[in-house]
């Protein structure tokens, strides 16, 4: 069952529907085996540290964790993102307009420049903005500090029905022209965001246009000035050459062997990022680019609603080299329309 389904599914992506209606294989959790579960950790929001555990409500302990710790950078949880009436507003909203199938069991509502990212081409005569109601969420991003600058390009609402068995496989969010910080917020129930290190080739997901920008945040988490993202940005144009935030260290990252037990031992495991409803889940540096995150069908038991976010890699801002065809999404992305 390889070719697309009337459910939206698919390839090897499956739902219940086509599970049951066209006698689909069913892969949804084999990506995740018993003994991960085992070996798993639970990053916890408010100490920001992974600790040994396969359910993510145990963060909610704190600050009573058991077991040894670990530092996991490049993921950030902002609790209460939006209020209660905001979440029911949000939802009266979106639901408003028509939703469109997907694969997995999930439905989308997308706002942004048609990509192809195989033949990496990008078309943006038919993105012309945002639903007006989600405004208010892109404006609160000027008051995260990890936010600081971030222009939205693609705003993706994602609907996760239980009945169908909604799910996400384990992936990369694309490299060529989706930029380093991903910032989702969750809607109606507590979710978990499940992470593996990516271990394949970096042809794939186009990691390999890493060689060709910096990353945007820096290793103590603080976003990098516009200038010296340029300047970063110049050197590797003139130079052709990798620089600390490039392909070849996250080669060297997974290829090599780790002197600290307990960061070995999480490079094998599976890290479970919990994403409570209302929350703000923001994916950046090495957890955007060196581990592959999904959603398993079990962490569906009702229906879920979410909206991500996407900015521009530095080759398409002003001081890029593609930087025409990314002042062509910018401008469309000032826009806000009424649904």
């Amino acid at each position: 069952m390889f070719h697309p389904r009337p459910c939206g599914c698919k390839g090897q992506r499956s739902c219940l529907v086509c599970e049951k209606d066209y006698g689909a294989e069913t892969n949804h959790s084999s990506w995740v085996t018993e003994k991960d579960k085992e070996c798993s950790y639970v990053y916890c929001p408010l100490c920001e540290l992974a600790w040994p555990g396969w359910m993510t409500d145990s963060w909610k302990v704190h600050p009573l964790h058991q077991g040894d710790s670990v530092k996991f950078p490049g993921i950030k949880v902002i609790l209460d993102f939006i209020s209660e009436e905001e979440e029911k507003f949000l939802l009266t909203q979106i639901d408003e307009i028509p939703w469109d199938s997907s694969q997995s069991g999930r439905r989308k509502q997308n706002y942004g420049p048609k990509c192809n990212f195989k033949k990496r081409r990008v078309r943006t005569e038919t993105f012309v903005g945002y639903p007006a109601y989600t405004k208010f969420i892109q404006d609160r991003f000027n008051t995260v500090d990890i936010l600081c600058g971030f222009q939205t390009v693609e705003q993706c609402s994602l609907d996760y029905p239980a009945e169908r068995g909604a799910s996400i496989d384990p992936h990369i969010d694309d490299c060529w022209i989706w930029g380093e910080r991903i910032p989702t917020l969750s809607l109606l129930i507590d979710s978990t965001l499940t992470l593996r290190k990516y271990r394949g080739p970096k042809t794939k997901y186009n990691l390999i246009d890493m060689r060709d920008y910096p990353l945007i945040v820096r290793k103590n988490g603080t976003v990098k000035e516009e200038r010296e993202i340029e300047t970063e940005l110049s050197e590797l144009h003139i130079n052709k050459i990798s620089t600390t935030n490039t392909l070849t260290n996250l080669q060297d990252t997974n290829s090599s062997k780790n002197d600290d037990p307990l960061l070995r031992n999480i490079e094998e495991s599976v890290i479970r990022v919990p994403m409570p409803h209302r929350s703000l889940v923001i994916l950046y540096g090495p957890v955007r680019y060196e581990w592959e995150h999904g959603i398993l069908r079990e962490d569906i038991p009702s229906r879920r609603v979410c909206i991500t976010y996407r900015e521009l890699t530095p080759t398409y801002l002003k001081y890029g080299q593609k930087a025409e065809i990314g002042e062509q999404i910018l401008k469309a992305s000032k826009n806000f329309w009424d649904h």
